[in-house]
């Protein structure tokens, strides 16, 4: 495990600056009648402006003989938990959509996603994707020095739960930093594994994946975009933090 100093954690909130802007735009042009496509061009042009490169474009794939990862975002709309591939797909109301985003600039990563509504959405959906959040920062509380990564899987977990969703176990939050991907993994439901003590220096993407039914999912033919088992929808909310001596820092959310 790769523990950051002060001034690499600080490149790293500059890398997660990018990203919080991008999801900004992003945002912006979420509307009915958009396609995913657009919305990825609309991020890897405006990631490539401020002289970072998107994280996600060409990442290697799962599965031998599978594509590497063919854009910048990943949209994920509707009943599609993670990892949608943006395509001629339009947005129509009603709809949500999951954009994912990682930044690279000055050899670090940064990483988050946001549920966003297409249009009009219901009362019932919106409070997916309030939940969705939510549960993040009950996540985050525990992201304190001395504490375990289980801390804030199990306070995860316990918020959806109590909520009447379901949180997905076969994807978790990760470590990041010279790397998208590195350890520890982040389960964002109680494992029974302790797991490490938190110390300064750790740098997470933390990122609760909360569907309206089961928890179980399966992937698609294209071994990347994973949905829900039964059909139903699913939210994703995701920041890239660091453990600090004190609180955590977000470091992809604007000040």
């Amino acid at each position: 495990m790769y523990y950051k100093s002060k001034s690499e954690i600080e490149l790293m909130k500059k890398s997660g600056e990018i990203l919080a802007l991008a999801l900004e735009k992003v945002s912006e042009n979420v509307k009915p009648g958009v396609t995913t496509l657009e919305l990825d061009r609309i991020v890897e042009e405006f990631i490539r402006s401020k002289g970072a490169i998107p994280s996600f474009k060409g990442y290697k794939a799962p599965y031998p003989g599978v594509q590497d990862f063919p854009a910048s975002i990943c949209a994920s709309v509707n009943d599609e938990v993670v990892h949608g591939i943006p395509g001629l797909r339009t947005l129509k109301d009603g709809d949500i959509i999951s954009i994912d985003i990682g930044v690279y600039l000055n050899s670090f990563h940064a990483d988050a996603a946001r549920t966003l509504p297409v249009g009009k959405i219901s009362e019932e959906v919106e409070r997916l994707i309030r939940v969705t959040r939510e549960s993040f920062y009950e996540g985050i509380k525990f992201a304190v020095t001395g504490y375990r990564i289980n801390d804030i899987s199990s306070a995860i977990q316990n918020h959806v739960e109590k909520n009447g969703y379901a949180v997905v176990r076969e994807f978790v939050g990760h470590g990041i930093g010279k790397e998208m991907h590195e350890e520890p993994q982040i389960p964002n439901y109680n494992s029974r594994i302790k797991g490490k003590r938190l110390e300064p220096g750790m740098t997470l993407a933390i990122e609760p994946m909360v569907n309206e039914g089961t928890y179980k999912v399966k992937i698609l033919d294209n071994k990347w975009t994973v949905v829900t088992a039964d059909g139903k929808l699913s939210a994703h909310y995701e920041n890239t933090i660091a453990i600090t001596e004190n609180e955590p820092m977000i470091l992809t959310k604007l000040d």
